[in-house]
């Protein structure tokens, strides 16, 4: 990466939101989702999200009469009125509606259309894309019962919006591990897939553990999103088969429920088979025959037993326990030296007194060059990695601030009327945002506001290169690209 970077300046409101999508102190007044069945005959159901004082956002999916939108194709509006902006995206008979006053800039038209869509395909996930033949046959349909009990499922979407790279980035996020711990996960999954599975996933939270599909079967990243909040928002998923059982040998209830996949085909159910095998690792295996629950239930009894015995999943907890990618680790050479360790996951940091380090620009805080934050996202394997948040930025409204940096930055880079960019260089009073995109990787990386650009760069290459190094224990590789 050479110098000759863009240059621009942006400003960020700072909010009150937690990124965390694990502290759930914050959820009732900061993600509150309403369903509204209402009786006017052009307006069926509405659901809201809305945001502290210093800006909310109000999100509102409504049916309107047949006859009121255009049945053939999509259509996208942008109303301002004074700070508030109103986003509209009609898909078929249904009107999805963004309401923001947080004074978003233009180019996060981008974003809200993203997050629309995601909302839609969530809606999919439950109803499939049929529920629009219900309202050609009946264009007063009421869906609100269909959706019944799924409020908790749209308000945790939402909240990811704030906090999760995966609904804007199209990729997803490995939990890391050993080569050959993900291996043995992936082949017993592998297995199974060849039994007549159509997909076998394994996740720790919202991060993939191992995923396999049947031949010629692909899944999209979104799919997998949708999938995982519909899991991890529903207490049903995790209902206790046992409740007089002792804490290390509790069970959930296995599941069996019908989906759709909306990336993988929008007008079909598939059936999950869905259970957690500890507090928070859970398998997901897919099929397309309603009749398969023993089948899927015994390959789930031979995955659990060989995940047991290989120690996969205590490896999981070691790993959701150690964290990813700190930038305090990054290595001060691109290329590791004779001898060196490279600070490969679970290895020691290396010697901050190295020699090498004497001629750096190094802040104190964060990693080198004042270093403090980076995503990067693998273009062919549809999957990215993040690192934790370092001193600088560990509070919740630090981070939202970066995150929703990293979103105007992702759609600036993508405007298709000005771009897209290969290169953006942007200072503000609360740090140095650099976005590089080629044709095999993303990056986005934030420095504190006083990094020296040339070095900055410097500093991108050299993480690069690490991700390179590690990426047998960040990245799932085998996994087939996705088709577009």
């Amino acid at each position: 990466m050479s110098s000759d970077s863009s240059s621009s300046t942006s400003g960020d409101d700072p909010t009150d939101q937690n990124p965390n999508p694990n502290d759930k102190s914050i959820d009732a007044t900061e993600d509150r989702l309403q369903s509204i069945a209402l009786t006017e005959p052009d307006v069926v159901e509405a659901s809201s999200c809305q945001e502290p004082s210093n800006g909310h956002r109000k999100w509102i999916t409504e049916r309107v009469p047949w006859s009121r939108g255009n049945p053939r194709g999509d259509r996208v509006k942008l109303v301002r009125a004074g700070k508030h902006q109103v986003v509209f995206l009609v898909k078929g008979p249904i009107y999805l509606v963004c309401i923001s006053c947080t004074e978003e800039p233009y180019e996060s038209l981008l974003l809200f259309l993203i997050q629309l869509i995601m909302i839609w395909m969530q809606m999919l996930l439950i109803l499939t894309k049929s529920v629009n033949r219900c309202f050609e046959k009946n264009p007063k349909f009421d869906m609100t019962p269909l959706l019944g009990g799924t409020d908790v499922v749209f308000s945790s979407l939402i909240h990811s919006f704030s906090w999760n790279p995966a609904t804007f980035l199209h990729a997803y996020t490995c939990l890391p591990l050993a080569y050959a711990t993900r291996q043995a996960a992936g082949a017993i999954l592998q297995d199974v897939a060849d039994s007549g599975v159509l997909f076998a996933i394994l996740m720790c939270k919202h991060k993939v553990v191992s995923l396999v599909g049947a031949q010629k079967a692909s899944l999209h990243p979104d799919d997998m999103l949708l999938l995982a909040n519909f899991v991890m928002s529903s207490e049903s998923f995790r209902q206790f088969s046992n409740l007089t059982c002792l804490l290390a040998s509790c069970r959930t209830s296995e599941s069996f429920s019908p989906i759709c996949l909306p990336r993988y085909n929008p007008m079909a159910f598939l059936y999950a088979y869905v259970q957690y095998l500890d507090v928070d690792t859970y398998l997901m295996l897919l099929t397309t025959s309603s009749d398969a629950f023993y089948h899927l239930k015994d390959c789930r009894i031979r995955i659990e037993t060989v995940l047991l015995k290989s120690n996969v999943l205590s490896e999981v907890q070691r790993s959701l326990l150690d964290g990813g990618m700190h930038v305090e680790d990054l290595p001060v050479d691109p290329a590791p030296r004779s001898g060196y360790l490279s600070p490969h996951l679970g290895q020691h940091r290396p010697v901050t007194d190295s020699p090498d380090r004497f001629g750096e620009v190094f802040s104190g805080i964060g990693g080198p060059a004042g270093l403090w934050h980076f995503i990067y996202r693998s273009i062919y394997l549809d999957q990215y990695v993040a690192s934790e948040f370092p001193s600088p930025i560990n509070s919740p409204r630090q981070q939202k601030r970066l995150y929703r940096a990293y979103q105007k930055l992702y759609a600036s880079m993508h405007d298709r009327g000005t771009g897209p960019h290969k290169t953006q260089f942007r200072r503000d009073e609360n740090y140095v945002l650099l976005c590089w995109v080629t044709q095999d990787f993303e990056l986005y990386a934030a420095f504190d506001p006083l990094a020296d650009k040339a070095v900055a760069i410097k500093t991108c290459n050299r993480v690069c290169q690490w991700v390179k190094d590690v990426e047998n224990e960040i990245f799932l590789l085998g996994a087939s690209p996705f088709s577009w």
